[in-house]
């Protein structure tokens, strides 16, 4: 019977390992705040570009959760929303409160979280050490927040009396960011690659 190999993540490999039980929460606690903070600072990001602009946030979420891995970029990015609901002004633009639950964006933060878990999860099996499957993990990981956020979307505006369309979804919730989305995917598939060959590229095993 075969047994599925994880492999120790970018985190685990750049930073020392912790010696005891107390030191190893600590740690693990103090990159998932890392996470957060990184996300809330890149999504202060803005480059214009047509049609709408770039924000930093999404290539956080990818790059976070590949460097922490499935469980800890998942909550990583639970805690993201968490503390912008709380009222911090961590989302894009600085928006926060709990008000932002009936932002028809709201559920691409949502989706943040099973997208940072699905790079991780790949990130785990050494996908963001080859560049070609570092690609393919970062594009599909690009996709979940879309899988999350255009439903959500759709039920918000359908709420406030707007008569939603496949079409409008579309417009709205997917083609404009379609361009920023396949230039942060490569950048994200770009750097993990570039990090690990910078570390030496330790073995599945390692």
């Amino acid at each position: 019977m075969s047994t599925t190999t994880y492999s120790p993540v970018l985190a685990d490999v750049a930073l020392p390992k912790a010696t005891t039980t107390g030191g190893a929460w600590a740690r693990t606690l103090g990159l998932i705040t890392a996470g957060i903070a990184l996300t809330a600072l890149f999504a202060r990001i803005e480059i214009p570009m047509w049609p709408v602009p770039i924000t930093g946030q999404t290539l956080a979420v990818l790059l976070v959760g590949a460097t922490l891995g499935m469980r800890r970029g998942a909550a990583a990015m639970a805690g993201y929303a968490a503390v912008g609901l709380a009222g911090l002004p961590v989302f894009a633009g600085g928006a926060g409160g709990p008000q932002m639950v009936a932002a028809p964006s709201f559920g691409f933060i949502l989706g943040f979280i099973p997208a940072a878990a699905l790079i991780g999860y790949l990130s785990e099996r050494t996908w963001d050490r080859k560049p070609v499957l570092a690609i393919a993990g970062f594009a599909l990981a690009t996709v979940v927040p879309f899988l999350v956020g255009v439903p959500y979307m759709g039920v918000v505006l359908s709420s406030l009396g707007t008569h939603v369309t496949f079409g409008l979804l579309m417009e709205y919730g997917v083609t404009p960011f379609l361009v920023g989305g396949a230039i942060k995917c490569a950048i994200a598939a770009a750097l993990l690659p570039l990090a690990w060959k910078f570390l030496g590229r330790p073995s599945a095993d390692a």
